[in-house]
């Protein structure tokens, strides 16, 4: 079986005590890293040094996809989103020199609270905050795409060609991942009909990109309100419904799973309903989602195809957590969804 990449591999304690004792301002002090398994996707350590918190998040080992793992990306969108409405952790540091611990890496500030994976922790374990953690949701996405991104110097001169240029980077990516360890010929299908029914997207904004319920973090006490999004890598300027889409098609009761197969977690009563979420969404953007089944469709190829370059790298022994074995079965599963919504 692959094995995950041990974390001394991925960052050497010594070569980053020192690179921050000559670039922060701080005194100079030991720097104590410690794994922290969790997501599939770039690595996250936590960093002590002092009495200061951090996280320090850095591609994995081995090959990657074009665009994929982009720390550089995330930081620069944590450094312009910082100070707006929009709620991100603090960024402290870039450091895109791979010569110090073999990638580049950034650190942030280090967060304390709840992050909803697999269940409730019991201070969330009711309906009336299970209501209140979707509608938080919904008002940080709001937030997040009220930034006047042009404001805070972020540029993309091809935003309005969002879903077109979506289409063609998630099809290269395909392209490069699939069939390195197996065939997923449906995966075509499911791109060629996107082509064919793509919609007219609206005004642009900031697009996380990867926005569900593991990705941000919940105060830790009453009212438990939404601390922070994390998990930027994949952020851009385009179609704020695509994020939309993203949370919806991990969000409530799914149909079309097989009757053995486990329902997220939000499909426990006291969670909004995906037509709540998407009513409070519109009432505050004046947004609509007209084209859901499409959104729905395209977030589904799109996790489909990120979650098989991962399984590559569970299958090639890089992979930064060992759970991506899970993705054999997982993959076609998605695939099978989007042919049903189609």
């Amino acid at each position: 079986m692959a094995q995950s990449t041990p974390i001394e591999e991925l960052v050497d304690p010594g070569a980053l005590g020192r690179y921050l004792d000559s670039h922060m301002d701080d005194e100079p002090g030991e720097a104590r890293v410690e794994a922290h398994i969790a997501g599939f996707s770039n690595v996250t350590c936590f960093v002590n040094r002092n009495s200061n918190h951090y996280v320090l998040r850095r591609p994995p080992a081995g090959p990657l996809l074009p665009t994929a793992h982009d720390v550089a990306r995330e930081h620069r969108f944590l450094s312009a989103l910082f100070g707006t409405g929009a709620r991100v952790p603090r960024p402290v540091l870039l450091c895109e020199d791979e010569s110090v611990i073999g990638a580049p890496f950034y650190l942030m500030e280090r967060k304390y609270g709840h992050v909803i994976r697999n269940e409730l922790p019991d201070a969330l374990d009711s309906e009336g905050v299970r209501q209140q953690i979707g509608f938080e949701l919904i008002d940080a996405l709001v937030e997040i795409h009220a930034v006047d991104w042009r404001a805070v110097g972020l540029t993309n001169s091809r935003a309005d060609e969002y879903l077109e240029r979506q289409l063609k980077r998630w099809n290269t990516q395909a392209g490069l991942t699939v069939g390195m360890v197996r065939e997923l010929p449906a995966l075509a299908e499911v791109g060629t009909w996107l082509a064919t029914h793509r919609p007219v997207s609206g005004e642009a904004t900031v697009v996380h990109g990867d926005f569900k319920l593991d990705n941000v973090m919940f105060a830790p006490a009453s009212p438990h309100r939404l601390e922070a999004v994390f998990d930027w890598e994949m952020a851009t300027i385009g179609d704020p419904l695509a994020d939309l889409g993203w949370l919806m098609h991990t969000w409530g009761r799914q149909d079309n799973l097989a009757e053995d197969a486990p329902q997220p977690l939000t499909a426990q009563s006291g969670f909004p309903t995906r037509d709540e979420l998407a009513a409070r969404y519109a009432e505050k953007t004046g947004r609509h989602m007209a084209h859901f089944d499409w959104y729905h469709v395209l977030a589904l190829w799109k996790l489909a195809i990120i979650l098989e370059g991962l399984y590559v790298h569970y299958k090639t022994g890089t992979a930064s957590n060992p759970a991506s074995d899970a993705f054999e079965l997982q993959v076609p599963a998605l695939i099978r969804r989007a042919q049903i919504l189609m």
